[in-house]
């Protein structure tokens, strides 16, 4: 059984999804982390301490989406969980210390799952291996695990690789990413609308089941395009954001998003709705950065504008 003090704390990024065309499969890690521990405790039972985003609203129990997980990552790993712990008169206290904006289109529930996951294999490997980060094939089943509990892998496989991914399910039962290097010459801008939110469930219930022939034709090729742009040509980025299946359909849900992103890509800015929105993502390049986010401050002050950076890395332990 584990010592008293045993366990693990990591971070994990913020992401944005889709950037355009890429519909449930590109994700760009954010330099915006979580920080979540876990450890153990000499008091049986669990104790949830939230700092932060969302401390006053989310519940202090295994309700809590980081604990569901973290449980559900120590079983892959066939770590002891609570009631094993209560048996020798031990527990468990996690910590979660938010600055990832939630319902914002920031992908603070692909976060949460990856981190919690990572708790969970966090906690086995303190047990067994001492002051070890994870491993790729570690990352690779909570890639999976999360992806397959998110039931895209866009926003999750970014917060566990960070950068830029592409995601994809060769089965209904296994989540794969290539990792890609980002362009140096462009900089990633995220507006959040200050106190509009959106579930990514209620955004989601608007996409229609069946598109156009010719939507699914321009969008597989703005989707291939958008890679080409973000990898290798910058100048390619207004055209290869381009999107036709889940922007425009989403436009009444959130009005004022929609005509920030209009009103950006006509000053020539490749702005899109970051995953289910409502925040604006503006991929600029970087000596243009500046100039786009003096741009929306000029609107007043219904935006925040971040310049989070890319993640250089996904989840990892913290020593």
């Amino acid at each position: 059984m584990p010592p008293v003090g045993a366990g693990a704390r990591i971070a994990v990024p913020a992401s944005s999804a889709n950037l355009g065309p890429g519909f449930d499969s590109v994700g760009l890690g954010l330099g915006l982390c979580d920080d979540y521990t876990i450890s153990v405790t000499d008091r049986p039972g669990l104790v949830v301490n939230l700092l932060g985003e969302g401390a006053t609203e989310l519940p202090t129990d295994e309700r809590h989406l980081v604990v569901r997980a973290a449980r559900e990552g120590a079983r892959v790993c066939g770590a002891p969980w609570l009631d094993d712990l209560a048996a020798v008169g031990r527990g468990l206290a996690i910590d979660c210390a938010n600055v990832i904006p939630m319902s914002a289109g920031l992908g603070s529930s692909a976060s949460a799952i990856v981190g919690g996951l990572g708790l969970g294999f966090g906690l086995s490997n303190a047990l067994t291996r001492e002051d070890i980060d994870f491993t790729d094939a570690d990352l690779a089943v909570i890639n999976t695990r999360a992806g397959l509990w998110e039931g895209h892998p866009d926003n999750s496989s970014a917060s566990v690789y960070g950068g830029l991914t592409v995601s994809w399910m060769p089965s209904a039962e296994v989540v794969r990413t290539a990792a890609m290097r980002l362009h140096p010459d462009i900089e990633p801008l995220v507006l959040v609308p200050k106190g509009d939110r959106l579930a990514t469930a209620t955004a989601r219930a608007v996409l229609a089941p069946m598109v156009p022939l010719a939507d699914a034709v321009r969008q597989s090729g703005r989707a291939a395009l958008l890679v080409q742009a973000l990898t290798a040509d910058p100048s390619l980025l207004l055209d290869g954001t381009s999107d036709w299946l889940h922007q425009e359909p989403r436009r009444a849900a959130y009005p004022a998003t929609m005509a920030a992103v209009d009103t950006l890509r006509d000053r020539g800015l490749a702005a899109v709705v970051s995953g289910a929105g409502p925040s604006v993502l503006i991929l600029a390049r970087c000596d243009l950065a500046q100039e786009a986010a003096d741009e929306v401050r000029s609107w007043g002050r219904a935006w925040q504008v971040l310049r989070p950076g890319v993640a250089t890395q996904g989840l990892h332990v913290i020593r």
